[in-house]
Parts: structure tokens; sequence; C-alpha cells
């Protein structure tokens, strides 16, 4: 408060007599609140072994219903509370999204007995189960609900096909760390299915109920399946096979020149890293109009999915061409390598994501290096690619009020829900605008020893350590820095914290800048930029204007921050109805964007927001811009080496 105010009111206190004692005008019918009794406290991790073996039976054969039927028997060290937890902060997602939501029909009995199980009230994925005197076990059924519409969340069981994570239909004893819980895991699928995953059978392989060896419960999480009707696995070295299930046979019809390409991708990561995190590693593979899309993470397998054509029409899918690369380089970078605030005993206890610059900026800096090296995309479209990249980084505002390190926040904050202004906000920027760094990185390492040194070195120096070890191995910022140093030495420490904590107007570009290109703009897009457009059925115009629009029904997508577009009034979520007075047609859209650069008339949009209409003007000039990288000088560049297959 201000000084005079704060006079008044003590001067005004001071004339008024003391009030009576609060109690004596309290009713006497008045009941004062009491705090809830609380349950007994969860027991927090600890490392030691936990007593028994879980058993676990997922029933996966409900397709039309789409419903997952669990059951368990967990033993039980003694009498008391005993605790169970669903999976709340999960690998790879980085954030506490566990689907507790989705968990239903919880009923838990010992000896035939139903016991009355409690939810925490603090938190809600744990549930206490009071445990009588002299039983040594509970039976733990429930049901996980999978999605029957897409806005209930991802598609992951379809009459063909069902992705199936023993991390959702599982519940484990609170008080142990993850890898001290034994599980024996057994899952039944529809006759006739195919099943994949990293755990190998101990029984009933080729069948429709499969167990798998006893298993600790942070590997057999880490352990995801996928089954279908339509299966076919592609071997790529002595170590690593695809494992494809598709919607149909057609779609699993791979050329042995696509297969070569992905038998580069091992070839060229293992040279890259030095050293190879897996005993076996499984591409989880699932290509379907009606499974959900997924890319995600694991030590010994990825889950990746992909809409029909990768195989059958592998020109068109340039854009999912990169979805493999990316996650396989996470057996090493993410699951082997990890940020030491990111490891978790178990899945209660919180991630810190603070490292995800490292984890998930360079994981996708290895993608697209090891697609070109690979031939998976050519040099060219994968230039066009980082262009697209730094052309949205380049052109983001947001970076002046917050710098990237803060972005790492978000798996926690949004969670990937949708946003108003992305540009300005912000979203997880540590994945592109990471790979931008080190793209740098590389540059700089190359520079400053004369060509000797490149990011390879630093790949086989912090990833390619304990060959065939698939435990994990932590590191910190300063580790990261020592490495470089090792590796190269420079002011390593200086240049990471200054690009992750600056608060800068435009994108480290240096790694492309000086590593023999620069980016432009043409009115041409790259087949890249075109891809991208066909793939999210828009009409993009970031650069020509500062939006995107749905080529049906004119939804605009998204609106950058500050740009003509935001300027004119133009906001997410509302409609194009018509362009200068024509009803809307994306191709109309870009002549009228294309007309407007030779005069100073501003394209008129008739835009519909709820139940009201507006006519807005763009007053964009600029005409069609698309980036692009184009080459510099005469010579190689440090990008160009950076490419080139090992």
């Amino acid at each position: 408060m201000r000084p005079t105010l704060i006079a008044l009111l003590l001067a005004a206190a001071a004339a008024v007599p003391a009030a009576a004692p609060v109690s004596a005008q309290v009713p006497a019918n008045f009941t004062r609140a009491t705090p809830a009794p609380r349950v007994d406290t969860i027991p927090p991790a600890r490392d030691v072994r936990f007593p028994g073996t879980i058993k676990l039976h997922v029933d996966a054969t409900d397709l039309q219903r789409r419903i997952f039927r669990v059951k368990q028997t967990i033993p039980v060290p003694q009498a008391g509370d005993f605790v169970l937890l669903y999976p709340k902060w999960l690998p790879g997602n980085h954030s506490p999204s566990g689907q507790i939501s989705k968990v239903a029909g919880l009923v838990v009995t010992a000896g035939g007995k139903r016991l009355e199980w409690v939810r925490d009230t603090l938190d809600v994925y744990a549930f206490h189960v009071p445990v009588p005197q002299g039983v040594r076990s509970i039976d733990v059924e429930f049901m996980f609900l999978a999605p029957t519409a897409e806005n209930q969340g991802r598609t992951v069981m379809t009459p063909d096909m069902a992705s199936i994570q023993w991390i959702a239909t599982s519940l484990y004893p609170a008080g142990y760390y993850v890898r001290n819980i034994m599980v024996e895991p057994t899952v039944t699928v529809p006759k006739g299915w195919h099943v994949a995953t990293a755990l190998r059978p101990a029984s009933g392989a080729g069948t429709s109920t499969i167990t798998y060896p006893v298993t600790p419960y942070d590997i057999l999480a880490d352990s995801p399946l996928i089954a279908g009707a339509h299966y076919r696995r592609i071997p790529l070295s002595d170590d690593v096979a695809i494992d494809a299930i598709a919607d149909t046979e057609a779609e699993l019809a791979a050329t042995p020149e696509v297969i070569q390409l992905h038998k580069n991708l091992v070839t060229q990561a293992v040279r890259a890293f030095g050293a190879q995190h897996y005993d076996h590693y499984d591409f989880l593979f699932t290509i379907s109009k009606n499974l959900g899309g997924i890319g995600l993470e694991h030590h010994r397998s990825s889950e990746d999915g992909v809409t029909p054509g990768y195989f059958t029409e592998w020109k068109n899918a340039q854009r999912d061409r990169n979805l493999l690369p990316h996650e396989y380089s996470h057996s090493w970078d993410g699951k082997y390598r990890r940020g030491k605030d990111l490891w978790t005993p178990d899945y209660r206890t919180p991630m810190q994501d603070s490292l995800l610059w490292v984890y998930e900026g360079q994981t996708q800096f290895w993608g697209y290096v090891l697609d070109a090296r690979s031939g998976m995309l050519s040099k060219q479209e994968t230039l066009d690619a980082l262009a697209a990249i730094a052309a949205t980084y380049d052109a983001t505002p947001g970076r002046q009020w917050r710098p990237l390190i803060d972005t790492t926040n978000d798996p926690i904050i949004a969670q990937r829900a949708p946003q108003a202004w992305r540009s300005f906000q912000r979203s997880e920027d540590y994945y592109n605008e990471g790979l931008l760094i080190w793209l740098d990185v590389d540059r700089i390492l190359r520079q400053q020893s004369g060509g000797s040194r490149s990011i390879n070195d630093f790949a086989k120096a912090f990833f390619g350590v304990n060959d065939r070890d698939y435990g994990e191995l932590t590191y910190t910022f300063d580790d990261v820095v020592a490495t470089l140093n090792r590796v190269q030495p420079y002011d390593w420490a200086a240049y990471l914290n200054r690009r992750i904590h600056a608060y800068t107007e435009h994108a480290p570009l240096e790694g492309i800048n000086e590593g023999g290109y620069k980016l432009v703009y043409t009115d041409t897009p790259t087949d890249w930029f075109k891809q991208g457009e066909r793939k999210s059925k828009a009409v993009d115009l970031t650069y020509s204007g500062g939006f995107t629009v749905a080529t049906q029904g004119g939804k605009v997508g998204s609106v950058l921050w500050d740009s003509p577009a935001f300027n004119a009034g133009l906001t997410v979520g509302s409609a194009i109805v018509a362009v200068n007075g024509r009803t809307f047609d994306g191709d109309a859209l870009k002549d009228a964007i294309r007309a407007a650069k030779d005069n100073r008339e501003p394209v008129h949009l008739l835009v519909q927001s709820g139940d009201t209409y507006r006519t807005l003007d763009l007053d964009w000039h600029g005409g069609l811009r698309y980036p692009r990288l184009q080459q510099t000088g005469g010579g190689r560049g440090t990008l160009d080496a950076l490419l080139a297959p090992l």
C-alpha cells in the first residue's frame, strides 16, 4: 500500500473501540470445520527388493468396446495399509501424464473376500488397501477403458490391431524402486494375431496367450507390445528389426531398396555412437488410418505409428521418414544417457526436465543427421527440412521474453495442450531449437579443430561407453561440458549457457549461416514444405502474412504473433469464409496474396468467429515466401561434412 493510505487506516483503527472476543460472537449452533482424516502416508521408494513376484495378465480381446482387462496377483509383505500406485510420471512423456482417468472397475480381494480400497486424496494415483492379518497376497482386477472416440485421446485398439502398454495396464506397490519389483507378465490377444515386443516369450509363442519371463517392473514398463492380424518382420541387422503391423497386408510391401535404407540407418547410427545399448532392438511399427500415431522411445524398442503409404508410397511419406531415426537415437540419448534430474526411482517421484535440450534437442539433431547419412532422406530433403525448422524458430517472437531453458518445463506445464499464440507463448522448443544449437556445436568443433574433430567424436565419448549395457548412465550439465572440452577445448559452459538462457530476437542459426549455407525465402515452396501442407491439409502462409488455414472449411490453425495477420485481428479457431468477396478456396487465397504484392490494396477476408462475422484487411504485400537453404561460397562447408555418411 501507499504510505498515506496506511496512515489513514491506522488512525481509523485507533478511533474504534476494541472488538469483543471472536468466540463470544459465535452462534451456539455453529460447527467449526476440522481437517478430513488422512489415511496412512504413502511410503517413499527405497532401493530394496520387493518380496515376491507379481503376476500380471492383460486381456486385449475386447476389440469392439476397446477394453483392456487386467488381473494381478500381488504379494503383500505384511498386514496393514498396503499402497498400490498407478504410474503417473511417464518416461518419454517427461510429465505426470499417466491415464488414471481411464482406470475403472477396480476390485481388490484376498482369499475371495473383497477389500475396500481407498484412493489417496492428495495423490489420486495411489490406492490404500487394508490388508488383514495372515494375508500373503491380494488379487487385483481393473479395466483400462481405451478411447472409443478421437476426443478421448489416442486410439490404441482397433478391429485389426492394438497398442498395449504395460505401464498403462498395471499397478505396482509403493515403497520400492521399480527396478526391484519383479513381474511375470502374460498377454492374451485375439486368435490369429501376431505380437511384437522387446520381450521374448517364455511360453505360448505363436498362440493367443503368451507369457514372458519374470522381468523387473522398470524394464517391463519400458517394453510395450503391438499386436495385430497383418504382420511382417523385417531384419535390419543381427540385432535390430522392424516389427510391422498394418491395417492390410498390402501396406507391408516394402521394396528391397526401401529396406536397404533402413539397414543403412542402423549401420550409420552404430558408427556414429560407437556402441549399442541393447541386446536386441525392435521398431514396433504400426501403419494405420485407425490406430493413433505415435513416436515414443524405449531402451530396446520404440513405438512408431504412421498413416498408410509409408512403404507403398515412399516418396510421399517424406515427413514420416524422420520418425525411426529419431526414436532409434533415443536408445543412446535419453534412455541410456539420461539427465540426472530426469531419472526417478519410481513413477510417482516428479521428474525434472532441465536437460531436455540434450535429451530431445540432440536426438532431434541426430534424427535428421542419420536421415541424411542413411539416405532415408536425401541430402536436399534434409536441407529443406532444416530450412523449415530454421525459419520457424527465427520467426518466434516469444524468444524475447522466454528463454529456451524455460520451455523444458512445458511437458509439465502444458502437456501439449492447444495454444492460442504458439509463436509467442512458445512450447517444447528445446526439440528443434536444441537441434539448431547442436548444429552449431558441430560447426565449432570442426572449425576450432581444423576439421580433425566433430560431433561424431562427442557422440562416441558421451554415448559410446559400456557397449551392450542397457541400464542408465545419468549426466549433468557439467558432464556435457566436460566431454565437449575433452573433444575440443573451448568455453563450452559459457556458450551453452548463452544459448539456453538468452532472451534473443533471432534463432541460433550460426551452424547454418557459418556452415556453408544461409536461410533465404523464395516464391516457390520446397518439396518438404509442400509435403507439410499436404500432410496437415492446410495452406501455410506463415511467412506470407503470418497464418495457416485448413484447405477445407477455412479454419485458421495458427497465427504468428505481431504478423500482418495478427495485426488484422485474425485468431486461431476462426474460419475464413471469403477472400476478396468470393467463397474461400486455398488456391484462391494464395492467388490473392500473390496479387497483393503488385499493389497496395490489402487482401479482404470475411471471417467467422462463432456466430459473428468480421471483415479483416490483411495488409501484406510481400507475396508468397517459402524458406530454403542457399549454399554460400564455393567449397564444402561444415554442414555438408556433417550430413555425409560415415
